[in-house]
């Protein structure tokens, strides 16, 4: 008689591990906005670890995006930073939404009102 074993370990979904936004700065600047962003996520070396940021419209237009060239696995959270973000003017509330190797874009996006 022949068992047959499953293999279902082989057929689950990998656990989705999202870099969480933990902070958010904005401020003008000459050439548009520079944002800080703080970001906190299990990063575990080059297989897994947070790789950008970006800001959106409340449309999900992309208007700045800031990629992360590497791992911070002992510096959690950390905050990184870009500038020149052209936000239309009618604009009061932009979003962020973080990124990781492994799961991509994350459904999810963080509102944030512009200070004026």
């Amino acid at each position: 008689m022949k068992y047959i074993i499953p293999l279902l370990l082989l057929a689950l979904p990998a656990q989705a591990d999202p870099a969480e936004v933990v902070g958010i700065e904005a401020q003008p600047a000459a050439e548009g906005w520079r944002f800080s962003v703080t970001l906190a996520h299990g990063d575990t070396g080059w297989d897994d670890y947070a790789d950008g940021w970006r800001v959106e419209l409340e449309d999900g237009t992309v208007i700045g995006e800031r990629p992360l060239a590497h791992p911070h696995v002992n510096e959690q959270p950390f905050t990184r930073s870009t500038s020149g973000v052209v936000i239309p003017e009618d604009v009061t509330q932009v979003y962020i939404r973080a990124r990781t190797n492994v799961d991509g874009w994350a459904d999810d996006t963080t509102p944030f009102a512009l200070p004026r």
